[in-house]
């Protein structure tokens, strides 16, 4: 099958570049350019391709507001072309609560030594998120929810309700949580975290895929929609009941045994890992030196990252759950983990909370 591909984008040299990086793959196929959001909106109409990659920064219409009206009008999988910068990270974050599935760095790293790992990444995730469950559910296109036809604004932390009646997720009650997602995690991490009550009686260490400009202010995106206390983590810090720890990117984050909980600890080994912060590397650290019982989730992502970590820590007693291929944008990783034999719960996105909070009885 042949991916129809529109890309947005106001610089003639960007459009050309990635027209070029994306059509030496011989199923991806531009079928149009456009050079800002209303020219995009016409070209959609015009071609309707299967996935658009947006710019951000354009004149006449920008790329946050053609993405709401993508959303609300043609939903479509879309991948935003993002700047790594303070604002760049911004602007993406906003765009990901908005339906954006992923994004790829520009500017100046269209022009480094990377350039062949920067089209392979372009490339697998054209294909990834054209073929989307999140909009191919039974081979038609479903819209994102209206509640994400704009960024999402920061919630009163008023009380939550009580978790609904069942059993909890497995026994005994965990000492820590931790959770591992790539591809569509933060969309699932802003819908997951805010349903936590702030007495979560446990750590939570989450290892999410991002750039390293784009790990403070998600954590400080969160820390404002939830009740829980969600913050970049740092080197050496104690671990602490109620917080939840993003690990930060461009360095692995692992567990360290010091202190009564345990603490934080980061280093950029190994060197030779596919993804720095890795889920398996997290994993494998509690796996290996936390004590207590676990409770371990992976949510939406390429590739299998997690898969190996969760695996060890199954067979060290952890409770285990894996997003199911309905909600996921990328039902790649926690496929890897249901492969293996070490997913005790497969669940879609939407009830997740409700088994971590049945689990903790809170």
């Amino acid at each position: 099958m042949t991916i129809r591909i529109l890309v947005v984008d106001d610089s003639p040299f960007m459009r050309k570049s990635l027209q070029k990086m994306l059509e030496e793959a011989p199923d991806l196929r531009v079928v149009a350019t456009a050079r800002d959001g209303i020219d995009a909106l016409e070209k959609i109409q015009e071609h309707q391709p299967d996935i658009v990659t947006l710019d951000i920064e354009m004149p006449r219409m920008d790329g946050l507001t053609c993405l709401r009206r993508i959303m609300a009008d043609h939903p479509m999988p879309v991948l935003m072309v993002s700047s790594l910068t303070q604002e760049g990270a911004q602007a993406t974050l906003d765009a990901l609560s908005i339906g954006a599935l992923d994004f790829i760095p520009k500017e100046s790293g269209f022009a480094s030594l990377s350039i062949l790992q920067i089209q392979h990444d372009l490339q697998e995730k054209v294909r990834r998120l054209a073929t989307s469950p999140r909009f191919h559910r039974g081979g038609a296109a479903h819209p994102a929810p209206a509640a994400a036809a704009r960024p999402a604004a920061p919630a009163p932390k008023a009380p939550l309700p009580p978790p609904p009646p069942g059993a909890g997720l497995g026994s005994p009650q965990a000492d820590l949580l931790v959770i591992g997602s790539s591809t569509g995690g933060p969309k699932a991490l802003q819908d997951i975290l805010p349903a936590l009550p702030a007495n979560l009686p446990v750590p939570c260490l989450i290892v999410q895929h991002m750039p390293s400009t784009f790990t403070k202010p998600f954590a400080e995106r969160l820390d404002g929609l939830c009740q829980v206390h969600v913050k970049e983590a740092e080197q050496g810090e104690p671990l602490k009941a109620g917080t939840v720890y993003i690990a930060p990117g461009g360095i692995h984050m692992t567990y360290g045994a010091r202190g009564p909980k345990g603490c934080v600890e980061l280093s950029p080994e190994p060197m030779s890992s596919l993804h720095r912060p890795s889920v398996d590397v997290l994993f494998l650290s509690v796996a290996e030196l936390f004590k207590g019982q676990v409770l371990a989730g992976i949510l939406t992502g390429m590739g299998a990252d997690g898969a190996k970590g969760m695996e060890q820590l199954k067979q060290k007693g952890a409770h285990t759950l894996a997003e199911s291929e309905e909600s996921c944008v990328v039902y790649g990783m926690p496929r890897a983990a249901v492969e293996r034999g070490c997913v005790d719960v497969v669940s879609p996105l939407a009830e997740i909370s409700g088994h971590i909070r049945r689990h903790f009885r809170i």
